[in-house]
Parts: C-alpha cells; sequence; structure tokens
C-alpha cells in the first residue's frame, strides 16, 4: 500500500525541508521571546489581555484564552526556541513517527496560538506561510522511513501559489511592473533596506529592467515546472533559491526568503541534495495509519485549495489573506504596489520646551543618514516595520501609535528595548513628537563628499510635541 506513495529518492529533499523549517520556527520564536512584551504585554502596546477580552476563541483559536501571563507566554515562547532548535540539531529526526509528528504539531500549535493573538504585529504574510508549511511538516515523518511524495507535491504546490500569486499581483498591481521600471524605485523604497540595497539601486537601469523581467520568468513560469520529470523540477527549484538569495541580499524580508527557498528544497532530487546531506538510514515502511493520515491531509488541502485559487484567478486579487484561522490555504503576495517615494517619521523627544529635540533611533529602519542600512532578516523586527507602513499612511498607527507615545513619555522599559537607543537613558523625556522627512539614497558623489547612505528633508509634522498631560 506504501509503495505509490513513496518517494524514498527525496530522502534528503525532506532533510532539507525540516531542517530549514525549523530555523525558520526558530526566528520566528526568538522574535517572540525578545519582542512580545513592548508589542504585546501586559504594558504592552496593544496588549493580549485586552484584545482576549473581545474576541473569543472561535474567532483567534489560541492557548492564550486559556491563560494569560507574561510568564505564561514567555513560556510558551521559549518552548517554542528549545523544541525547534533540538529540531534544527537534528533530535527529531531520530524520534519514532509518533513522537515525530508530536513534536512538529507541538511547533505548530505554540507559534498558532502566538499568530492568533499577535494582532497588527503578526499580520504579514510569512507568519502564515510558516504556519502553513508547518502544518505540512507534521506529516513528513522521521529520517527511518521514506518521505511520502503526496506531502512533498503539497510543499511544491505551496511554493506554486506563493510565486504565482506574488507574480499575479504584481502583473494586476502597479504598471511600473508591467513597463519594467519597478525596481528603479523598489530598492530605495522598500521597508527595510540592508547593507547592499543602496549598491543595488545604483545599478544601471538596463540592469533593473532585466531584473524584473527574470523575476516575472521565476513567478510566472517556472513555479509549474516544479512538477515536471527530473531534472527539470530540481533545475526549477535552483532558479527559485537563487532568485530567493538575490533577494537576501538586496533587502531584510523576515524569513520570507529563507521559506522560499525552504519549499524549494522539497522538489530536488537526491543527486544535488547528496552533497550537504548525509546519506539515509536502512528505511522502514510506516504504519498504515500513517498513510491514512497523509492521504486525508492531502484531500484536505486539495478542498482548502479552492479558495487561494479562486483568489488568483479573481479581478479583485489580494495579498496574503487568511480563508481560516487555522492558516491552512492561504493566500500569498508581495509589493502589488511599489512606492516612488520613501518617508520616514522620526520620533524625537525633549526634557522641555526650550531644551532641544533628541531623536529615538530605530534598530533596522532607516535613522541617521550616516548610518549603513543593518543586515536584519532572517530576524524580524515588527515595530521597524510597521513604522514604514506608518510612513506610508497614519491610519496603519492608529491601535498603537498613541500607545508608543506614551510609552516613551513614561520610559517604559519593555518599549524602549524594542529601539536601538534610547536618549533619555535617566528620566523620560517631557515631550515627543514625530516628523516626517522623506528620505532618497545618496548618490555617489553625495556618498563620497559626505559618507551619509540617506539624503533626507523635513516634509511636515506628524505628530504635534506631546506631554503626559495632553494624553490624559
Amino acid at each position: 500500500m506504501w509503495e505509490w506513495v513513496s518517494a524514498p529518492d527525496y530522502w534528503a529533499a525532506r532533510f532539507a525541508v525540516q531542517h530549514l523549517l525549523a530555523l525558520g520556527y526558530l526566528m520566528g520564536f526568538v522574535s517572540a521571546v525578545r519582542q512580545f512584551r513592548g508589542l504585546l504585554g501586559e504594558r504592552g502596546l496593544t496588549p493580549i489581555p485586552r484584545f482576549l477580552a473581545r474576541v473569543s476563541f472561535g474567532q483567534a483559536p489560541s492557548l492564550f484564552h486559556l491563560h494569560y501571563s507574561d510568564r505564561f507566554f514567555a513560556g510558551v515562547a521559549w518552548l517554542g526556541v528549545v523544541g525547534s532548535a533540538l529540531a534544527l540539531v537534528g533530535l527529531a529526526d531520530i524520534a519514532p513517527l509518533w513522537a515525530s509528528m508530536a513534536w512538529w504539531l507541538l511547533l505548530w500549535l505554540l507559534y498558532l496560538s502566538i499568530v492568533n493573538v499577535g494582532q497588527v504585529w503578526y499580520s504579514f504574510g510569512w507568519e502564515s506561510l510558516l504556519l502553513e508549511a508547518g502544518f505540512l511538516a507534521i506529516f513528513l515523518g522521521p529520517a527511518a522511513m521514506p518521505p511520502p511524495a503526496p506531502v512533498l507535491w503539497l510543499l511544491c504546490w505551496l511554493l506554486l501559489r506563493l510565486e504565482f500569486g506574488a507574480g499575479l499581483i504584481k502583473m494586476r498591481g502597479d504598471a511600473c511592473w508591467r513597463d519594467f521600471t519597478a525596481l528603479y524605485y523598489h530598492h530605495e523604497t522598500q521597508p527595510m533596506p540592508g547593507p547592499l540595497s543602496w549598491w543595488f539601486h545604483w545599478l544601471p537601469g538596463p540592469l533593473h529592467r532585466i531584473e524584473v523581467a527574470a523575476n516575472h520568468g521565476t513567478q510566472l513560469v517556472v513555479p509549474f515546472l516544479l512538477f515536471a520529470p527530473q531534472p527539470i523540477a530540481t533545475t526549477a527549484a535552483l532558479i527559485i533559491v537563487i532568485t530567493q538569495v538575490w533577494l537576501m541580499l538586496s533587502g531584510n524580508f523576515a524569513w520570507l526568503n529563507l521559506l522560499t527557498i525552504t519549499l524549494a528544497f522539497a522538489a530536488m532530487d537526491s543527486w544535488l541534495l547528496r552533497w550537504v546531506t548525509p546519506a539515509p538510514p536502512p528505511l522502514a515502511d510506516p504504519p498504515r495509519w500513517f498513510v491514512a493520515a497523509v492521504l486525508a491531509v492531502t484531500v484536505v488541502f486539495v478542498v482548502l485549495s479552492y479558495w487561494p485559487v479562486r483568489n488568483m484567478l479573481g479581478r479583485r486579487q489580494v495579498m496574503n489573506r487568511s480563508f481560516n484561522r487555522l492558516h491552512l490555504g492561504n493566500t500569498y503576495g508581495a509589493f502589488g504596489s511599489v512606492t516612488r517615494t520613501r518617508y520616514e517619521v522620526v520620533v524625537e523627544g525633549a526634557a522641555d520646551a526650550n531644551a532641544p529635540w533628541r531623536t529615538y533611533e530605530f534598530k533596522g529602519k532607516p535613522g541617521d543618514p550616516h548610518r549603513r542600512p543593518p543586515q536584519v532578516a532572517p530576524y524580524h523586527l515588527r515595530l521597524d516595520w510597521l513604522m514604514w507602513f506608518l510612513a506610508i499612511s497614519p491610519s496603519y498607527g492608529r491601535t498603537w501609535l498613541p500607545s508608543l507615545v506614551e510609552a516613551l513619555l513614561r520610559g517604559e522599559e519593555p518599549v524602549l528595548r524594542l529601539l536601538r537607543h534610547n536618549p533619555f537613558p535617566e528620566q523620560p523625556p517631557a515631550l515627543v513628537r514625530a516628523e516626517l522627512y522623506r528620505y532618497r539614497f545618496a548618490t555617489r558623489a553625495e556618498r563620497r563628499e559626505t559618507g551619509a547612505f540617506w539624503i533626507r528633508s523635513r516634509v511636515s509634522d506628524f505628530v504635534p510635541p506631546l506631554s503626559l498631560a495632553d494624553l490624559k
């Protein structure tokens, strides 16, 4: 019964997928450990207890409906860190089948619990992508059995939806993708530029056009070749991996690129991966109940695929939508529109009305024009990303920006730890304001002359000077 769904030639592919996915989980749980108190904790910008008071379990399934405290959240997140780290070093590979499945199920349940109470801070497409890929990993099995072909097909199908959906939204969403000028702007205006983004921005215009053309080919054509015979499928997967490495070099997109590469390995035959993975042990057929479970989950995902396929084929395609509370069978996409001008919200404080204004520096987003954009990915700086959206429209900050201003005025330590620099280490400021600036990359001549990576000019007030008395 097992032979027709067995894929022993893809043992190395499963090994790569599971270990890279464990790394993705590790990034997610470490991000939660380090940032949750300032963002979601009892004294955070959007406290989880307040969210749970108005949302039912059915609306947001989570362990935290049973109990919430900052200590309990930290315990959940640290359990995820330990579990994903042990999976990364291979302990889940050598576990019995039932234990391996329970291991991956636990990681999925823990991260689902966090995402479903994460509110705006967890509204990114790679959260749902991690959960959908993580759920499929439950059914990949341990190292002692051949990988199930249907689950590998589902991982490739997930990659096709991810890439093809992103390609469609670009072609439909913004004329600059259709006239091949998108990368004239993207490297400069993307949410979180990286150390090489300045260099990528100043590449010649014809090369930018070639990049866009290659992107369209990789997202609109290549994903369908993942289901072709070998070695075509492996070649298609390699093209996707190379494209994702290029994107990793040109910007910071949390663990989106890492997960896309992870999914691409599901299509790779052992002739390539044998150089970077261990030799497989003797393989034993799994019990029939596992075969039945694999077939059942395959049918479930075929049914769930109706909603993302309908979305992709519809005229009003949306990006990064979960159609159910378990984040399975999602639709994906990125940069359906490209901003032409970069704006940044610069937050400042003053000791009193006559004192000079001092700037709060963030860990990843542009601030000091002389600071080189840092390498952040595959880590995810959630507040920094939301600050990019805030500069596009104040509406993106309606649930948290007033709380951020108040936290700075009160000197709330959990929130201050989200920042790179606190200009008021001894006592909080009396006033906090925010101003809107336009940022652009310095030209090569300006870079040589000033040493700055950015040239900025003030646009307007964004938040007027406020004191604690003003917030009462």
